[in-house]
């Protein structure tokens, strides 16, 4: 198979992942806010371990340029959440901070969604196996973010299917970075440890600037500390192993 088709194969499928969200709420319309932040728990213990994979293939290209990267990505994620936020907006029927809250929500998932399409391309830069674990690690998270999506549209009247295409709108800048992505880092191997650091510092501060505060917000850190704990060491072995 042509390795632009599964990079575009493999960063679709994190976008549809996040769709997946929405399946509770053919059953229930709210979801515990607990169980929304071990999920979310878990996803950032992917993340983490994730994080560490691409930090440890961009050093072998040039630590340095790997921890420039990382901060840029760092950066890119604080403007853009600054940016986005507070914003007085009305969404469809929806109006007021039940409408704000939605729209940063879509907004916020939708701006690191970028980010998350070139950590899955430049992923494919330093080896299949990687670009597996990134994917495998994205699409997780991206579960969690679409019942985030969910759990504030659901009960405001939304039906289960705009939460799921809500959601999965919010993950299409996925499979539109990671090709151009992966072409870019292909043609220009030099930039490959400023691409893995990029991607691999905007998933950790996404880590501590959302998932975590939320996770902490609705279950208690020992039960979060303990998920994150368990499911970073569980994404590192499976790194050093598979």
């Amino acid at each position: 198979m042509e390795p632009v088709l599964l990079v575009f194969i493999y960063s679709s499928i994190t976008a549809l992942a996040t769709g997946a969200g929405a399946v509770p709420f053919l059953f229930v319309r709210t979801l515990s806010p607990k169980v929304v932040a071990w999920a979310n728990a878990i996803a950032a213990g992917l993340m983490l371990g994730a994080s560490f994979g691409l930090i440890l293939e961009g050093t072998v290209h040039g630590s340095l340029q790997t921890l420039v990267g990382a901060g840029v990505g760092v950066v890119f994620i604080s403007i853009s959440h600054n940016f986005l936020h507070d914003q007085d907006v009305s969404f469809g029927e929806i109006r007021g901070a039940d409408a704000r809250k939605i729209f940063l929500i879509i907004a916020v998932m939708t701006v690191h969604s970028f980010t998350e399409g070139v950590a899955v391309g430049v992923a494919f830069g330093g080896g299949q196996k990687l670009a597996a674990l990134i994917t495998i690690a994205i699409a997780v998270h991206n579960i969690p973010e679409g019942l985030a999506i969910s759990a504030v549209m659901r009960p405001k009247g939304a039906s289960v299917g705009a939460c799921a295409l809500w959601s999965i709108f919010s993950s299409v800048p996925q499979p539109l970075m990671a090709v151009p992505a992966f072409l870019f880092v292909e043609a220009f191997r030099p930039f490959l440890p400023y691409g893995l650091g990029f991607a691999a510092g905007a998933m950790v501060y996404m880590v501590f600037l959302e998932l975590l505060p939320e996770s902490y917000e609705n279950a208690s850190k020992p039960a979060v500390g303990l998920l994150v704990s368990l499911t970073l060491g569980a994404m590192i072995l499976f790194q050093r192993y598979l």
